[in-house]
């Protein structure tokens, strides 16, 4: 079993920034594929962005690509969620996914464990 924690959300306005973060229990964190996801009110859950396990190749949805960036630090077992130029639309409950395979994904059924979510507001 895989405990993923998320933090780093919080109210911020239009175009700043926030960082997320997700620790795991998982110490090989480096081989498995990790994601962010997030939800909307009545909305269904979507893909942000995944990292691959063993490789540097990273996944974005078109919504976000050049404001946000996914990384990992192995060495804490951890990987973040910078996301820059926020924007009203970007408010959701943001979810950490874990993946037992070292291939990204944008479907949030091919991932194994979930955080809790954190919630990220942006005022316009």
């Amino acid at each position: 079993q895989v405990h993923l924690v998320e933090s780093g959300g919080g109210l911020v306005q239009a175009g700043g920034s926030l960082r997320l973060s997700c620790t795991t229990s998982e110490h090989t964190i480096n081989r498995i594929t990790m994601g962010w996801f997030r939800q909307a009110p009545g909305e269904e859950r979507l893909f942000v962005a995944a990292t691959s396990g063993g490789s540097d190749f990273k996944k974005y949805a078109d919504s976000v690509k050049g404001r946000f960036t996914i990384s990992r630090d192995g060495s804490k077992n951890t990987i973040f969620l910078q996301m820059d130029s926020l924007k009203s639309e970007d408010t959701a409950v943001y979810y950490c996914a874990a993946r037992n395979s070292i291939l990204a994904s944008s479907s949030a059924n091919n991932y194994d464990y979930w955080g809790q979510g954190t919630q990220v507001t942006v005022s316009s």
